[in-house]
């Protein structure tokens, strides 16, 4: 990602204000990316990370793992970043074509489709609560084996079982926990793990 001088001074407000922390290097710079693109500093204490998420993902990059986003929002905001790094292919479950169903929306219909096609990919669902619990279903069945999931839609309700579903299994996954989130906030947590696995694998690409 390109920095401009304006970023390092935000960055530098954000660092003085979140103080002391536990998080380590790489997760506290996942979620200060998220707390710039946000401007909400309750993010330090609701993204979480499962074991091994940062290490899968960056590993998955690597290796040109199918991204798969729920809403055309995170494309848009990962596509520039991916583009320039890895240059994984990024398939948006709003987009896929599936046959017309009453008892799923297209998000969720959409992201069961990719899932089948790619069940070892790196999973982005920034808003629909829908794509997420199809999603979480279909891992608790052992159907698919993501790389990575990363889950931040915002929600009253079923959000908090799918992400409790999610939390349950052995998936590597970054997820925020509560009501918040939003397509902003997985959008900002991808790009600041693309730049951190540039940062580690990005010399052996250049071939």
């Amino acid at each position: 990602m390109e920095w401009h001088p304006t970023d390092a001074q935000s960055l530098a407000i954000i660092d003085r204000e979140v103080g002391d922390h536990t998080l380590s290097p790489a997760e506290y710079e996942i979620v200060r990316r998220a707390i710039y693109a946000t401007a909400d500093f309750d993010y330090k204490s609701l993204i979480y990370f499962s074991d091994l998420a940062l290490q899968s993902g960056a590993a998955a990059l690597a290796a040109r793992t199918t991204i798969i986003v729920d809403v055309p929002m995170v494309q848009v905001g990962i596509n520039t970043n991916i583009q320039n790094t890895f240059a994984n292919p990024i398939y948006c479950s709003m987009e896929t074509i599936t046959r017309p169903q009453k008892e799923k929306t297209r998000a969720a219909w959409g992201i069961e489709t990719l899932a089948r096609r790619y069940p070892e990919g790196i999973f982005v669902v920034g808003q629909s609560q829908t794509a997420l619990m199809t999603l979480a279903a279909l891992i608790q069945a052992e159907e698919i084996k993501p790389a990575l999931v990363i889950a931040t839609p915002s929600g009253f309700l079923d959000v908090d079982a799918a992400k409790a579903r999610l939390s349950d299994s052995l998936v590597p996954h970054i997820r925020t926990e509560g009501r918040k989130g939003s397509a902003v906030v997985a959008a900002a947590i991808v790009n600041a793990l693309v730049d951190l696995a540039w940062q580690a694998y990005g010399g052996n690409q250049a071939s």
